[in-house]
């Protein structure tokens, strides 16, 4: 066997046995997991989810996952919860304690200190009979058979598990909520996901150019027009109404057919049923016509009013493609 053989085929048994052991999970959960998902649900503090080790590197995604689809959650590390930490435990807030044996020493320590606290604990592990499990108010199961290193040592398929099954715990709470598109949006203002969920076309065309000529206007005051504003196209208007529009490609299409272009104007060289949207539309769903009718740019109005052009360069520069 090669190496590009061996290497492949490790890869492939890696992920079979991840994959059957996450499919595994699935018969595990229980009444305890939906206890689970309506105290962090009704709890009117926050999640506070506390690892240690591969553990807490899982509980820091979950914690991000969690505040992303709206439920306001904090990473606490366990050995620092122990040596002063612990105060980011508030009155209300429902805590999560991850850990593959249950048994680890930091966990030891840390769970009496939150049962004094009286907050509630859910348990995600993977040793049902361990001492986490016997002092939480909810286990969450994440047992596998075993890793998928070779070794059964390095934390590979249980931390996948544990990732899983929080994964399982935010779209629960995020369906549950009712938490909408324009709610995600909220949390993600700055990337392209964010933008595609509220970045509207006015947004973009407040900051284009504006360019306009006249059904009357000769063609080299369009082709001026269109090459200051920059945007390889120009509305046509008539009494401030669009009545047609003017690209590079219709420009091109005039120099084909016409010898002589002495004395034609806009009206003569213009389309005239130019695809329009909405300013308060979203800006993706410009993409989509722009796609559809295999054009470059697309004519902002508001009502009957023109307000400039978005073109295709824009949303890739935003990032909406």
């Amino acid at each position: 066997m090669s190496d590009t053989e061996a290497i492949l085929a490790i890869a492939k048994k890696t992920i079979e046995n991840e994959a059957e052991a996450i499919s595994f999970l699935a018969t595990l959960l229980n009444k305890d997991f939906s206890n689970a998902v309506e105290c962090i649900r009704h709890s009117k503090g926050r999640v506070i989810i506390s690892g240690i080790g591969k553990s807490a590197l899982i509980a820091s995604k979950i914690v991000a996952t969690l505040n992303s689809t709206g439920t306001p959650s904090i990473f606490m590390h366990a050995a620092d919860a122990i040596h002063g930490d612990l105060g980011t435990v508030q009155k209300d807030d429902v805590v999560i304690c991850i850990s593959k044996s249950g048994n680890t020493a930091e966990i030891k320590m840390l769970v009496p200190l939150i049962k004094r606290g009286k907050n509630k604990l859910i348990g995600m592990t993977g040793n049902p009979d361990s001492f986490l499990a016997a002092q939480a108010d909810y286990i969450l199961n994440t047992y596998v058979e075993k890793e998928a290193c070779p070794n059964n040592l390095a934390p590979t398929t249980s931390t996948t598990a544990q990732l899983v099954i929080g994964d399982a715990l935010a779209i629960c709470l995020l369906e549950l909520k009712g938490f909408s598109s324009k709610d995600f949006a909220k949390y993600h203002p700055g990337g392209a996901l964010g933008k595609k969920l509220y970045l509207r076309v006015g947004d973009i065309a407040s900051n284009n150019q504006i360019p306009q000529v006249s059904t009357n206007s000769d063609v080299k005051s369009v082709i001026i027009e269109i090459s200051e504003k920059m945007l390889g196209a120009a509305a046509v208007m008539e009494d401030q109404k669009i009545v047609g529009i003017i690209t590079d490609g219709d420009i091109r299409r005039m120099l084909n057919k016409y010898d002589n272009i002495y004395g034609l104007t806009a009206k003569d060289i213009m389309s005239i049923t130019p695809k329009t949207i909405a300013s308060d539309v979203l800006a993706v769903k410009a993409l989509e016509i722009m796609q559809a009718n295999n054009i470059s740019q697309i004519l902002v109005v508001d009502g009957e009013n023109y307000k400039g052009i978005v073109h295709l360069h824009n949303l890739i520069k935003e990032g909406i493609l």
